[in-house]
Formats: C-alpha cells, structure tokens, sequence
C-alpha cells in the first residue's frame, strides 16, 4: 500500500535534483494510489521536466495516477494576507490588504472558472454535505475545484472534510488548504475556539468579496459556493457579484422542505441566474436488516420542487453516514469513498452537472 511518507520521500528526491530552481512542495496527498501534490519555486520552463521526474519516481513506487499544481512564489502580490486575528463584536477581522477594492482576476468571465452555488431554503437539509461530496466527486473527474464556505454564520466545511491546519500566507497571498484534491477556503479558519460571528450584513458581504480578492486560487475549473440557508444578504451578495453563476438547489423529500427549497430557487430565476438541477438529500434509508429502503422524511419532495422550478432532478441521496475510521490518514466525517454505494452516487451526479455546463 502506497503511503504519504513514501510518496514525499520520492517528492523529496526530485525536488533535491533541482538545486537552481529551489523546489519546494506541500499539500502531498494519497488515495487509492492517485497522488496529488502542490509544487512551490519552478520556472515556467522547468515545470513539464519536474512534473515528469515526479510522474516517474511515483511511479516507481506505486503510484497509479500523478497530479501536480505549480504556484509561483517568486509573483508580485496581487493583495495583502489576512487577518487571522479575533476581532470586535465576536468575530475576526476581514481579510484587509491592498488588493481590497480591486478586480478579481478570479470574477473575471475570462478566467474560465465556472461557479456553482448550493442554496436551500432552510438549514438542516445537507446542503454542505452536498456541496463537499459534489466538489470531491468532481475532484476525482480530475477536475480542478475550490469551495468557499459562503455560510459565514454557519461555517462547516473544514470540520466536515476533516481540516485542522489554517492557511499559510506566502507573498502577502492566503493559500487554501487542500483535501481531497479541492481547494477550500472558510470562515472558520479565521475564527478562534469555534467562536461566534456577530456581524450585520454589509460585514458579510464584504468578507465573501476578499475570498476572492485575497485568496491565491490559483487556476481552477469550478469553483463551489456553500450558501446559507434562505435569500439573506450573503445569498444576494453572491447574485450580484457573480451574475454567471449557476445554481444547485438541495432540499429533503419532505414536503414542507421542498416548499420552503423553492423560495431559494424563486430568488434564482429573479436574479437571472441559471439552475442546473435539484438534489433530494436523505432521500431514503437502507435497513441494514432487510436492505429495503425505508422513506423515513416522506417521498416526492424533490421532484415536485424541480417540477416548480422547471429543472432537473439531479440525484436523490440516501440518509446515512461514511464509513470512514479515524485512524484513516485521510479521514474525514462527511466525504464519501469514491467505491462506497453513495460516493457512486456522487460521481453520477458530478457527471450531470458537468453535462448540464458543458454541453
């Protein structure tokens, strides 16, 4: 079994070969013999001879599949880092800096990143679950993805994907952490001992506007936004500052659910902005005893939502949990394995949306 301490040690070997160009590495991840690391210092024209001495002394070793991303730090700072700092009325201060106020080359509609926002109407549903499984799923299409936990109340990202460590700073930039191949950046990263955000709303506009500004995203395919619950002022804020996003809407098979869901989708189809599906959350449990499944929140409630809405119903996910141990270098509460019945499920649905965008 491949391990990530083999892995470095080959990343190591590599890296001392170039002694000119000051390799670095980080964000060294292994799964199921697919490894994915993150490359610090290489010239433009180093980098196809790095990434293929790194593809060959993976292999080597066991590797199966290779991804490597280069970030140059030598780039001039494009904004100041952030503030991780408590700051007044219960919360930590913004990410403040230079680039505050500036265009975000992310925002710009030639970046080529496609956005996708999760909204539901109420809390409680698995939207964030839905979020992280999709933007994995999409990860293991070999797709480059990001996630901003936009729920700057009810932040939950980190603590779902398993994340301890807080972001590094490097030339004045906030560099996300990385799991599971997909770049992550929260609010709760900024927050000491799980504190409260006590905020209005113009604060909470203002920090989502430097998760774009003042994070170093380097160059992805999509970009997912977890949304609070509701059409509050974050849900309004991301309408207007990304008008080409598209919409996923999550709800439960419970009536009441899927009719609260269609206030989200309602403000969608006012602001212009596309919805690509409908996804039912605990649609269903499977009785571990008679492997019947049992419809414990009713049935429906997706469908008749994607009916009102005139969308598609996207996927319909079972009631449960992953079966993953603690002990796992790579465990995470929420996300599921890729090979487990519900991570198909996933996959299957990352496959939808990607169809949905790109037809």
């Amino acid at each position: 079994m491949l391990t990530r301490e083999q892995a470095m040690e080959a990343v190591r070997s590599v890296t001392a070969q170039y002694t000119a160009e000051q390799l670095s590495f980080r964000d060294v991840m292994v799964k199921d013999r697919q490894v994915s690391l993150t490359v610090l210092g290489a010239s433009a024209a180093a980098q196809p001879a790095v990434e293929a001495s790194l593809r060959e002394a993976l292999a080597r070793i066991g590797a199966e599949t290779v991804r490597c991303r280069f970030r140059d730090e030598s780039a001039p700072p494009a904004a100041a880092a952030a503030s991780a700092g408590a700051g007044k009325a219960g919360g930590p201060a913004p990410v403040q800096g230079h680039g505050a106020g500036l265009a975000s080359p992310l925002l710009d509609p030639r970046s080529g990143v496609q956005f996708i926002a999760v909204a539901s109407g109420k809390g409680g549903v698995g939207k964030s679950t839905v979020t992280v499984n999709l933007a994995v799923a999409l990860a293991r299409k070999g797709k480059r993805v990001g996630i901003i936990d936009a729920d700057i109340y009810g932040f939950s990202v980190p603590d779902m994907m398993g994340i301890e460590e807080r972001p590094n700073v490097v030339n004045e930039r906030v560099i996300p952490i990385e799991k599971f191949g997909v770049q992550v950046m929260s609010m709760g990263f900024f927050v000491e001992d799980n504190s409260p955000i006590v905020w209005r709303g113009p604060m909470l506009g203002k920090m989502l506007r430097n998760f774009f500004q003042e994070i170093e995203w380097g160059e992805l395919d999509y970009l997912l936004l977890d949304l609070p619950p509701g059409t509050g002022d974050v849900a309004l804020d991301v309408h207007q500052i990304i008008p080409q996003s598209k919409e996923i809407i999550v709800t439960t098979p419970h009536a009441t659910a899927a009719f609260v869901a269609a206030r989200a989708g309602a403000m969608a189809i006012k602001t212009e902005h596309e919805i690509i599906g409908v996804v039912e959350n605990m649609s269903y449990y499977v009785s571990t005893s008679t492997g019947e499944k049992e419809y414990v929140f009713g049935r429906g409630g997706g469908a008749r939502l994607a009916e009102t809405l005139h969308a598609e119903l996207l996927a319909q996910i079972p009631l449960g949990a992953p079966d993953n141990h603690p002990s796992e270098p790579d465990f995470s509460p929420s996300v599921y394995k890729a090979e487990s019945e519900t991570g198909k499920l996933y996959l299957e649905l990352a496959d939808r949306v990607l169809s949905k965008l790109n037809p």
